[in-house]
């Protein structure tokens, strides 16, 4: 039977209390074709030691043995994988954000603790400007006040500082803006054009 993946903080908090679930999760990433691999090397020959946590290689090297910390942000971090782990569910279930604080509170380390936390998963999960392909979601708005609710006298004064700023998304997380000279057709046209790569 399938382990149920952790559907709220007290869940993954419990789940990942376990190293057992920790080791297969990580695994499950660094290795996802189920071949564990030196990061040394390369090598698969490679034995785990249940005792130890940690793997050896055979082929001759120095530092034959590692960790599943070795080769990722957690290495050279004393905090266990039972405290990354929940903190990396919190980054990513946590559709607002969360700040130091609070991950502090809920994994109950220091807040300078959470800060080294956060800035390491943050950087992780920092993606490369790419060229957006598939679905793609496109919208302007006005950026600067509603003019419908203005006097006239004030509603002219406070358009001509008013920028129009076109969106460029991709579902369900990718978002992007810019903004635009113009509101006409063929300055979202360009818009397109960079983001995606190929004309629409």
């Amino acid at each position: 039977m399938a382990t149920k993946t952790p559907q709220t903080l007290q869940e993954a908090i419990i789940y990942f209390a376990d190293y057992e679930n920790c080791r297969k999760a990580v695994e499950a990433i660094r290795w996802p074709d189920g071949v564990v691999k030196c990061p040394s090397c390369g090598s698969e020959k490679v034995t785990y030691l249940a005792n130890q946590r940690r793997w050896k290689c055979y082929e001759k090297h120095p530092k034959a043995q590692f960790s599943l910390k070795v080769g990722t942000i957690f290495e050279d971090s004393p905090i266990g994988l039972e405290k990354w782990l929940p903190a990396l569910w919190m980054v990513t279930a946590c559709k607002n954000g969360i700040s130091s604080y609070e991950l502090a509170r809920a994994l109950g380390v220091t807040q300078k603790t959470a800060w080294f936390m956060l800035s390491r998963l943050r950087l992780a999960l920092q993606s490369d400007t790419e060229k957006f392909s598939g679905y793609v979601e496109v919208d302007e708005t006005f950026i600067g006040g509603t003019a419908r609710f203005m006097h006239k006298a004030k509603r002219e004064r406070v358009m001509r500082g008013t920028r129009p700023d076109t969106g460029t998304t991709k579902p369900p997380s990718s978002a992007r803006s810019s903004v635009v000279a113009t509101a006409n057709r063929v300055r979202p046209s360009f818009v397109l054009f960079r983001t995606l790569g190929a004309r629409p």
